[in-house]
């Protein structure tokens, strides 16, 4: 990484009035030096800006030698941008079930499928991507236990939780990789990008390495690896800047839309609000979601969204689990092989993760929601 960039600020007026100089400024400037600060997000770690938390992801499986023959162990209750970059590697993911306190990925389900797939395989999965899903830090010290008994690295998923804290840890941290996110919809944006957080500026070099191609240090453009085009453009890099000032500001007013919605729904009978199952798990919230109890309600989770959206208020389900997209069909899952749950309809659920789903939804979270915009999606809730 070169080192002695500048940092140049525009005042709103500036970029008002004279677009072009700011375009042509930013231009000028190269690398992410006016990202670079986001090492003080995570604890002054060594961070590499990129394109998305996606190329994060497949970053760290490259850096960890993944590829075909190989198999990695990933939370079914998630994203498919946490999935992909296996397939990328042309490695197996392996799917594991959540558990019910912070939704993310169930330690005992984890020794499960490694046990497992060292019987089937008689190969040691390659590693391991929990995910931090909805700001919800996962219980990182067991299965950290876990993967090293294993010696299995661990990639960390954080695209949904920057600024959540883990037994005074920060997510993106615990791992021997963690990928953040800076999309459009995530808690700062650059527009499109993301980070892979390491802890030697020696693998953050590496990783740069192959995020712009992998060109060898010569004078002439020589390859001897297969690079990517995935760093982070400098325009959205001076976005990034701004963002991270605001970032705490962001964090506080999602974690007030979660203590609101938490307060006013918690007499409603059936709707419980997604929390901490305990002082150690100090989310952002970057999505407050709730449960619907049908047989409490008497309407499913979707019913609810309809009739919020009939009020013009967007809400989502939760994430489908990974086990059941077509795209990952022929891919194992394990779950903790806890008690059956009962559901509603009759039989049981497969699953933590595909009982959440069935019943979640996401709540409108942005950070510049006002009390009356909570007020009345509260109220369609109440009133349903």
């Amino acid at each position: 990484m070169q080192q002695g960039y500048r940092v140049i600020r525009f005042t709103n007026k500036e970029v008002i009035a004279n677009p072009a100089h700011v375009l042509n400024t930013i231009l000028t400037e190269t690398g992410d030096a006016p990202f670079r600060g986001v090492g003080g997000l995570v604890g002054g770690l060594s961070v590499v800006a990129l394109s998305a938390g996606t190329a994060a992801l497949h970053l760290a499986l490259v850096m960890l030698g993944v590829g075909a023959g190989d198999e990695v162990i990933c939370q079914s209750f998630t994203f498919s941008a946490s999935a992909n970059p296996i397939k990328y590697q042309g490695a197996k993911p392996v799917f594991v079930d959540s558990e019910e306190g912070t939704w993310n990925m169930c330690p005992t389900a984890l020794r499960r499928a490694i046990e497992d797939r060292i019987k089937v395989t008689g190969k040691v999965p390659k590693a391991i991507i929990p995910v931090h899903l909805y700001g919800m830090p996962a219980k990182m010290d067991e299965i950290l236990a876990v993967a090293a008994e294993y010696d299995i690295p661990v990639v960390e998923d954080a695209a949904e939780a920057l600024g959540s804290v883990y037994k005074g840890r920060k997510c993106g941290t615990l791992g021997k990789y963690g990928a953040l996110s800076f999309n459009g919809n995530k808690i700062i944006t650059t527009s499109g990008g993301g980070a892979l957080v390491t802890h030697s500026e020696e693998e953050a070099k590496r990783v740069m390495f192959f995020a712009t191609q992998a060109r060898e240090n010569a004078p002439h453009y020589q390859h001897e690896h297969v690079g990517y085009n995935y760093r982070l453009s400098n325009i959205s890099a001076g976005i990034g800047r701004g963002q991270m000032e605001v970032l705490q500001e962001h964090v506080d007013a999602r974690r007030h839309h979660h203590a609101y919605y938490q307060e006013q729904l918690k007499g409603v009978p059936g709707i419980t609000v997604m929390s901490a199952p305990s002082e150690d798990f100090d989310s952002n919230y970057w999505l407050t979601c709730i449960t619907i109890d049908s047989e409490v309600t008497g309407y499913d989770r979707e019913a609810l969204r309809l009739k919020l959206d009939a009020e013009n208020i967007e809400s989502r389900p939760l994430w489908k689990p990974m086990h059941l997209q077509p795209v990952f069909a022929d891919c194992p899952f394990y779950s903790a092989d806890q008690k059956a749950l009962q559901h509603p309809k009759g039989g049981v659920y497969g699953s933590v993760c595909e009982s959440l789903f069935d019943q979640g939804l996401c709540l409108p979270s942005g950070s510049a929601l006002t009390t009356e915009d909570l007020d009345r999606v509260i109220e369609v809730i109440k009133g349903n």
